[in-house]
C-alpha cells in the first residue's frame, strides 16, 4: 500500500483490484471469515458498551483505516459515495447473521464455542499485529469449523428458524458504528494522512482487539478494549507534523503561458494594468514572446 504496510489489507490487496473492492472485501470480511458470527454466538452485543467495541473492531479498525488513507483519493464527499454503498451491504450482512444466530445456539454448547470464539478474536489480532505471526496462525474460517464441531450438541436441534429482532437491531448497529468510525475517517482524511500514524494505530488496535475477549469470556464490564483503543488512538496522533506539513506547503509553479492563453482566470493570474507606454516597444520584425 502507498502509506502503510498493513498486512491483512497487503494481503487482500494482492487478490482484488480497485480501492471500492478493496474495501469492501475488509470490512465484509469479519462476515466472511466468522468473526462476527463468533462474537454474536458468544454474546458479545450483549451490551452497549459490547456493540462498540465490536463497530469500532471487527467492522472498522486499522484496516478500514489503512485502504481509506493509503488507498482511496478524492474529495471527502466523492470517497464517502462508495462507504456508503459498502456500509449498506455490511449492516444487511450484519442483520443475516445475527437472524441465524439463534437457530445456531440451539444446537452448540455456549461454554465451549465461547472459548473458540475467543480464539477466533485473538488469531485476528495477531494476523493484524504482523504478517509473520499470521502465516503461522490458522485461519479464523478453519477456527470456526472446529469450534462448530467441538460445541455441537445435536439433542437441542431445531429445524424452526429462530429470529431475535432486539440481536438483530444490535447486529445492524455494531456495524453502523464500524461505517460511522470509515465515514470519519474520510472526512477526516486530509489532516488524518499528515497526523496519524498508520502502523502504530494497526499495532494498537490488534492490541485493543486481543483483550476484546476479556468481556467475553469473562464477567468484566469494564470496557477494557475501548481503554486501549483510545490510549493508542492518542499515541498514534501527532497533530504537531501534520501543522508543521501545512506550514511548508508550497503551492505548484503556474504555468504563465497556460494562465495568459486562457486570460489569467483559471490560475489566479491578475492581467497587467500598467500604462502600455511603461511598457518597451517590441518591434513587428522582432520575435514575439509566445503569450502576445
Amino acid at each position: 500500500m502507498s502509506s502503510s504496510q498493513h498486512p491483512v489489507a497487503l494481503a487482500l490487496e494482492r487478490r482484488v483490484g480497485g480501492t471500492t473492492r478493496l474495501l469492501a472485501t475488509v470490512m465484509l470480511l469479519p462476515l466472511l471469515d466468522g468473526v462476527f458470527a463468533a462474537v454474536v454466538l458468544a454474546g458479545g452485543l450483549a451490551s452497549v458498551t459490547g456493540i462498540i467495541e465490536v463497530g469500532l473492531l471487527v467492522f472498522g479498525g486499522s484496516a478500514t483505516l489503512a485502504v481509506i488513507l493509503a488507498e482511496m483519493e478524492g474529495s471527502p464527499r466523492e470517497v464517502a459515495t462508495p462507504i456508503l454503498a459498502v456500509g449498506a451491504i455490511v449492516i444487511a450482512g450484519s442483520v443475516v447473521v445475527a437472524a441465524l444466530a439463534p437457530t445456531i445456539q440451539t444446537v452448540l454448547d455456549p461454554v465451549v464455542f465461547e472459548r473458540f470464539a475467543a480464539i477466533i478474536i485473538l488469531a485476528i489480532a495477531g494476523r493484524t499485529a504482523s504478517a509473520k505471526i499470521g502465516d503461522w496462525l490458522p485461519r479464523p474460517s478453519m477456527i470456526l469449523l472446529i469450534g462448530f464441531v467441538a460445541s455441537v450438541n445435536a439433542s437441542g436441534f431445531s429445524l424452526v428458524v429462530q429470529t431475535d429482532p432486539e440481536l438483530m437491531l444490535r447486529a445492524a448497529a455494531a456495524a453502523g458504528v464500524g461505517v460511522a468510525f470509515a465515514l470519519a475517517a474520510a472526512v477526516g482524511a486530509p489532516w488524518l494522512r499528515n497526523a496519524v500514524d498508520i502502523d502504530r494505530f494497526r499495532f494498537g488496535s490488534a492490541v485493543a482487539l486481543g483483550v476484546l475477549p476479556i468481556s467475553i469470556l469473562t464477567s468484566v464490564e469494564a470496557p477494557v478494549s475501548l481503554a486501549v483503543l483510545a490510549v493508542t488512538t492518542l499515541l498514534s496522533l501527532d497533530p504537531q507534523r501534520a501543522r508543521e506539513r501545512d506550514e511548508h506547503y508550497e503551492p505548484d509553479a503556474v504555468d504563465v503561458t497556460a494562465a495568459f492563453a486562457d486570460g489569467g482566470a483559471s490560475q489566479g493570474v491578475d492581467h497587467d494594468t500598467t500604462d502600455a507606454s511603461s511598457h518597451p516597444t517590441v518591434d513587428d520584425d522582432d520575435d514575439r514572446a509566445p503569450w502576445l
